[in-house]
């Protein structure tokens, strides 16, 4: 259709005039999908069970305060007191079945009041919503990721300590641990620990908590597990066999010199493909009572060169080798044991998108019982959004050798731009509560679609 300049332009130089006045405005419409989805998983009665035996002088409940933090984790809010920037808006209000939402002195101090018990239910409750989504969905095979991530703080917060840093050496962190699920995305569990600790502190026992969790909701599911090479030992291997899992361990061979030789001096190796190429062996160190299935891999890598760079003059590539052992229990084939293994590179990208999208690294409490609890929202927060998208969209992906997530899923800041942060008006026309949007078709589609898939027929 052509249109005349008088229909596209318009003349408009002027500033207009500022007036700020309450109409009832939000500028999170998009909420509406959340507060569908926590009505759907019946969130709001779970939080108040985790917290039925805390008692406070508070007008604010425990499981308001929590569902409060992921609601400012969703909104993009980083600090505490960012939420002076939208402690009016209706939507969230409304969201939180609040007229009033609290203070930062109210919420600093709430989270210092949580005790241990709360947290061990507060974990259980992450437990049950992700393995309420895997007893839907019914997987023949499911994977766990385990791996640690620093959280570093530049003040001093009770239970940091100096340690494993590699980016602020010096500076003081936790060092959590997380079980994720490779078919979803989600996290299942996490062990929250200070940070001067070994990536294997604690390991044994959280590792079979979770398998035996994961295999409660799945008695017939094939269990496997990657982990990478600071959690390789003896005692490791023999707890993963003890309950039936597959899996597949990264080995710091270098600490092994008769690995070390025979890798050194092997001569004939197998192709993967152009630059990966393997062999694979029975062996044990002195100390193991029986031998394992290790896979030696190289991969042909460019070395950086890192002299000064001289732009006029043609420097050719040189090339060598990186190394990597991998133990594990499978029976198939080389080549599949090496994409399997290659997956764990997903639990990073989840990392990543925490830290830099769900604010996982940061601190908020001088007290360690208060950074427990704000952990768990951001682990709440983003299984809620994958939660979200697998319940209005269908599985996009069958399992593939790296175990890929089974939906392509957007990440948390797309979600955030694309539907929350929505300007909208609560209105009451004929006395019913209306939820007034821009009359966008885009936005309109994408709003109806996912509302019909949560809210009952």
């Amino acid at each position: 259709m052509k249109l005349s300049r008088k229909q596209v332009q318009f003349k408009a130089y002027g500033m207009p005039r500022l007036r700020f006045e309450d109409q009832r405005l939000t500028s999170f419409s998009g909420l509406i999908l959340f507060q569908a989805l926590i009505v759907k998983l019946d969130l709001r009665a779970k939080l108040r069970r985790c917290f039925r035996h805390l008692k406070t002088s508070s007008v604010y409940t425990y499981a308001t305060l929590v569902l409060a933090l992921m609601v400012h984790l969703l909104l993009g809010f980083r600090q505490l007191r960012d939420i002076r920037f939208y402690r009016d808006d209706p939507m969230v209000q409304r969201l939180l079945a609040l007229k009033r939402l609290p203070d930062v002195s109210t919420i600093s101090r709430m989270l210092a009041q949580f005790d241990h018990p709360a947290i061990a239910k507060l974990r259980r409750l992450v437990q049950e919503l992700v393995l309420d989504r895997l007893t839907e969905l019914n997987l023949q095979r499911l994977t766990l990721d385990f791996d640690g991530s620093v959280i570093r703080t530049s003040r001093w917060a009770e239970g940091t300590a100096v340690g494993f840093n590699p980016k602020k050496k010096g500076q003081r962190s936790y060092y959590p641990l997380f079980c994720t699920l490779a078919q979803t995305g989600q996290i299942l569990d996490v062990l929250h620990r200070s940070g001067n600790v070994h990536d294997s502190h604690g390991a044994l026992d959280f590792v079979r908590a979770c398998v035996l969790a994961a295999r409660s909701a799945l008695p017939g599911a094939c269990i496997e597990v990657r982990m990478d090479s600071a959690f390789f030992s003896q005692a490791m291997v023999r707890r993963l066999k003890k309950l039936g899992t597959e899996f597949s361990i990264s080995v710091a061979f270098h600490r092994f010199a008769d690995l070390k030789q025979r890798v050194e001096s092997r001569r004939r190796w197998h192709r993967l493909n152009a630059d990966v190429s393997y062999f694979e062996l029975s062996w044990k160190p002195k100390s193991w009572p029986r031998c394992s299935r290790f896979l030696v891999v190289r991969t042909r890598n460019p070395i950086r060169n890192r002299g000064p760079v001289q732009l006029d003059l043609f420097v050719p590539h040189v090339y060598g080798y990186e190394f990597k052992v991998i133990v594990t229990n499978k029976s198939i084939g080389a080549r599949s044991v090496v994409a399997f293994h290659q997956g764990r590179g997903t639990q990073e990208a989840v990392f990543g998108e925490l830290k830099s999208q769900g604010q996982l690294d940061y601190v908020p409490s001088r007290r360690w019982i208060g950074n427990q609890v704000f952990l768990l929202a951001c682990v709440l927060a983003h299984n809620l959004c994958r939660e979200l998208q697998m319940a209005t969209r269908p599985q996009q992906r069958s399992t593939t050798p790296k175990r890929s997530p089974l939906w392509k899923f957007e990440k948390l800041a797309t979600i955030r731009h694309r539907l929350i942060q929505r300007a909208g008006r609560l209105i009451r026309p004929n006395g019913r509560q209306t939820l007034s949007l821009s009359a966008n078709e885009a936005l309109k589609a994408d709003l109806l679609n996912y509302l019909h898939a949560l809210l009952p027929p």
